[in-house]
């Protein structure tokens, strides 16, 4: 099949990856424009137009699928079907239509759980034992497509959003591949998603990455975990932001209020609405990330201080 690739982020290049190693002819690639970053924020390529650029693949760039220009290019390229991962912008009716095939996309979750932007980041906060990834096609709703295949992957005890994504964006790239295969086969089955069990996922905000120090320890390293390594979890020390890396929690500790500060000699701890838990990195405004034990040598903590 002729096939273009819509996406942007990192996490989407191993399936655009795979798919450009497929059976398949990849003939272009359709990523969000080019956007302003870093300290002196000129702008830079997506992660997927990066890639494509460097293996000669011509790149899309509509500010919105709907514009003219791009839908009449995406017509003169023909394509049988365009996978999708990731891509960061709604595709009205015109252009789904397009495609013999249609769009098919590659979502990280369980479908119906966890519709929507962040759907790893909601299944860590909320203490989802399993997640997963589904391939579906694309539709005018939240990811309510009927699903042509799924995957599933158990979450550990320790994982990170970024971890875990770091996963399914691998394993979510063959099951991407064994769709494409099977839809130009002729094989290939959508199920309609039930009904029950739909849950939402929108963006975590850096509000939402805030830790909750009067949360129980479980909940605070969930909200950790979930917003490593986006948003970015914080809090505050003497007024100002400190950014955490993930903790663990401490049940052989003395208990402390939430958010009270205790230092010893291998481990600083913070209390919380149950056991204390035991800090990993912090890195302060403007300062490279250190072991906690570091951080709390060189800004010395007093008996009594908090986190807020």
């Amino acid at each position: 099949m002729r096939v273009i690739f819509a996406g942007t982020p990192a996490v989407a290049v191993p399936a655009l990856a795979a798919v450009a190693e497929s059976r398949h002819e990849l003939i272009a690639v359709v990523t969000r424009p080019d956007a302003p970053a870093g300290r002196g924020r000129g702008l830079v390529r997506s992660p997927v137009g990066a890639w494509a650029d460097e293996h000669g693949v011509e790149v899309l760039t509509p500010a919105r699928p709907r514009e003219p220009e791009f839908l009449d290019r995406l017509r003169a390229l023909a394509p049988d079907c365009v996978p999708v991962v990731a891509y960061g912008a709604l595709v009205p009716p015109v252009a789904l239509e397009i495609p013999r095939l249609g769009w098919v996309n590659l979502h990280f979750s369980l479908l119906p759980a966890w519709r929507g932007a962040a759907p790893v980041q909601h299944a860590v906060l909320h203490g989802d034992e399993f997640t997963g990834a589904s391939v579906f096609q694309l539709e005018e709703g939240l990811d309510t497509g009927p699903v042509y295949g799924t995957l599933t992957d158990e979450i550990r005890p320790a994982d990170t959003s970024g971890d875990l994504l770091e996963r399914l964006a691998h394993s979510g790239a063959g099951l991407l591949v064994a769709v494409l295969d099977a839809l130009d086969d002729g094989t290939a089955r959508a199920e309609p998603q039930p009904a029950d069990g739909v849950t939402l996922a929108p963006k975590l905000t850096v509000e939402d990455a805030r830790v909750r120090w009067s949360d129980p320890a479980f909940a605070v390293d969930r909200r950790i975990r979930a917003c490593t390594p986006a948003p970015g979890p914080w809090t505050t020390f003497r007024g100002e932001r400190v950014k955490l890396g993930p903790v663990v929690a401490a049940p052989d500790a003395d208990a402390l209020k939430p958010g009270e500060l205790k230092v010893e000699k291998a481990r600083v701890l913070v209390g919380t609405a149950t056991v204390p838990v035991r800090l990993g990195e912090v890195r302060a405004a403007g300062k490279r990330a250190m072991p906690a034990t570091d951080w709390a040598r060189g800004v010395r903590v007093s008996a009594g201080e908090e986190l807020a």
